[in-house]
């Protein structure tokens, strides 16, 4: 996951949502720090569980939520966030289902544990030819 996170950064642009769907243990995390990765940060990616957000700094902002703890339909108070210069990726996105733009790109994680996985993504038609491009041969890394 994290090759496949690290290939699918060369396809965000700032202002981008991104949505990870998934089971404990489908590696949404994992996908994470392979995105930090191919946006340049250089410092430790973990789950923000406890903190909601973490933000880290690499050639764009990266927003890292984790709203695996919220209740639905809350209102989050993420707009800073979702209307900034970064990428913001959300665990748990369910919480939250309601406040997400229409554009957001969404990723389903399959499969869990030392086992095969199996990758979903949905995202705006005009984006999917940037996103093949980038991630053309991350497929090994999956």
């Amino acid at each position: 996951m994290r090759a496949f996170g690290r290939k699918l950064a060369a396809a965000l642009r700032p202002g981008d949502v991104l949505l990870l769907y998934g089971d404990l243990g489908a590696g949404k995390t994992t996908f994470v720090q392979g995105l930090a990765a191919g946006l340049g940060v250089a410092e430790p990616v973990r789950s923000p569980t406890f903190v909601l957000i973490q933000s880290y700094r690499g050639v764009l902002p990266l927003h890292h939520m984790d709203l695996y703890r919220l209740p639905p339909g809350e209102d989050l108070g993420f707009d800073e966030y979702l209307s900034g210069d970064g990428v913001v990726v959300v665990e748990w996105p369910e919480a939250g289902e309601a406040f997400w733009p229409p554009e957001a790109l969404r990723l389903r994680l399959e499969g869990a544990g030392d086992g095969p996985r199996r990758v979903h993504l949905q995202a705006p038609a005009d984006r999917l030819p940037a996103i093949r491009e980038a991630i053309d041969d991350a497929d090994a890394g999956l």
